[in-house]
């Protein structure tokens, strides 16, 4: 997460890793059972070309489909080492750009309609 630049090809396969990790880590700890499909899952893509699992559509929990939207927007917003940050106008592209791939299309509507309630 601190590396300048790109991730290579074994670092990329070694982040993919984290829902997994996230998942173990705490599917003991009774009061969180329902937010595991969230941690698990929050990588999926809604075409299905998501990890660890391959979920696609409907198939990936409701929760996990609207938290991956939401981080992917605050990944965007306010920045991380790895990525460029964008305004909100940017933003709201790129979801655009991506639903009904990466996201749930009725969700980034919802999304996109929220964010534009707030002006």
């Amino acid at each position: 997460m601190l590396k300048d630049g790109s991730l290579d090809e074994g670092e990329w396969e070694i982040m993919k890793t984290h829902p997994q990790i996230g998942y173990d880590m705490l599917r003991s700890i009774p009061f969180l059972k329902d937010v595991l499909p969230i941690v698990l899952y929050h990588h999926e893509r809604y075409d299905g070309s998501g990890y660890p699992t391959g979920l696609n559509g409907k198939n990936i929990p409701s929760l996990a489909r609207i938290f991956s939207i939401a981080d992917a927007f605050d990944a965007m917003t306010y920045g991380r080492r790895y990525g460029n940050t964008y305004t909100l106008k940017e933003a709201i592209q790129e979801l655009k750009k991506c639903s009904g791939t990466q996201f749930d299309p009725e969700i980034v509507d919802i999304f996109i309609r929220y964010l534009n309630s707030l002006n």
